[in-house]
């Protein structure tokens, strides 16, 4: 029997930021973003929705220190596809119009020593792409690879920023991984909540993308 998302996290005490996406066992399109923390500026967020944008933003504004790389656009669209990223490559790629040529304009993120990937999904109506930007430790230049799947009922593929927590930060290697996702989005989005630790999980959104349907969940808001 296939592994199931939250069994494929739960106990995993810091997998950094991640993306889920693929179909519910109902047929329904549906992604997933989840942000976990470590740091006080880090843990410091929340998530908001505007329409069909979702937006990181601060919980506690006096105590940002550095929004460079916390605060940015999570969720929008592209050409009648669902956009979802862990930065500001988000803007980069509904600027440029092309999913892969704009992220062939960016690297990983400048945070040494961890250099965190830059993940990104984008979903249409027949398939989805994902995608990860990350520091090739041999040279220090940037390793971009993508990968494209089709929707199964019931499946999914997730990818996320670090394999756990480590010193360094181990970077997520080879491709997203495939996971079985029991149940409706309500289902999906209580369970993936639950399976992430809660001393360092901060905020996630899922999203049934037919016949919309949105949850939020939000440490800081009493989720």
């Amino acid at each position: 029997m296939a592994t199931t998302l939250f069994d494929a996290l739960r106990g995993n005490c810091y997998p950094g930021r991640g993306i889920v996406a693929g179909m519910t066992s109902q047929g329904r399109r549906f992604f997933a973003y989840f942000l976990t923390g470590r740091s006080e500026n880090s843990q410091n967020r929340i998530m908001r929705a505007e329409g069909n944008k979702v937006f990181t933003a601060p919980f506690d504004a006096a105590k940002v220190k550095d929004p460079s790389l916390i605060i940015y656009q999570c969720v929008g669209e592209l050409d009648g596809c669902v956009l979802v990223t862990n930065g500001d490559q988000t803007q980069t790629i509904l600027e440029t119009g092309k999913f892969r040529d704009a992220l062939g304009k960016r690297t990983y993120e400048p945070d040494a020593p961890s250099y965190t990937p830059r993940i990104s999904a984008l979903l249409g109506k027949q398939g989805f792409e994902m995608a990860i930007l990350r520091r090739n430790p041999k040279d220090g230049g940037c390793d971009r690879d993508f990968f494209t799947y089709g929707y199964v009922p019931g499946e999914a593929r997730y990818i996320t920023t670090y394999v756990t927590d480590g010193n360094p930060l181990p970077s997520w290697a080879g491709e997203p991984r495939q996971v079985a996702v029991p149940g409706a989005i309500d289902e999906i989005g209580r369970q993936l909540w639950a399976s992430l630790d809660s001393r360092t999980r901060i905020s996630l959104v899922v999203r049934q993308i037919d016949g919309f349907r949105q949850h939020m969940y939000n440490k800081h808001l009493g989720d």
